[in-house]
């Protein structure tokens, strides 16, 4: 039998222990996100825009290879459909708003 075969049989054996530190756990709010890219990564800056303020703060920037990318696009939208099958429809609020298309540009 090929490892390959051995592997999708025992799914356990590539387990990752993570370790969730307190200042992480306490998480940071966001209202906003800003997505770039270059050829080889994706940049994603959460800012929090405050009522009456002209200016916001990036709160946190994560940067991801195009392939993770990806997979939080599938996990985020798995998750979603998961939510609003328990809880209902999620109403997004100002349909006919268009997010910034471009941001900052992330060169590596």
């Amino acid at each position: 039998m090929d490892n390959k075969k051995k592997d999708a049989q025992n799914p356990q054996q590539h387990q990752i222990n993570i370790e969730l530190g307190e200042k992480e756990a306490e998480g940071i709010y966001s209202n906003l996100a800003i997505i770039a890219h270059s050829s080889s990564e994706f940049v994603v800056d959460f800012i929090r825009v405050m009522p009456g303020m002209p200016k916001a703060k990036v709160q946190s920037r994560i940067v991801l290879t195009p392939e993770h990318a990806k997979r939080l696009m599938m996990a985020l939208i798995d998750n979603v459909k998961k939510y609003e099958a328990q809880f209902g429809e999620i109403n997004l609020h100002g349909q006919n708003y268009i997010p910034p298309i471009m941001g900052p540009v992330a060169e590596a």
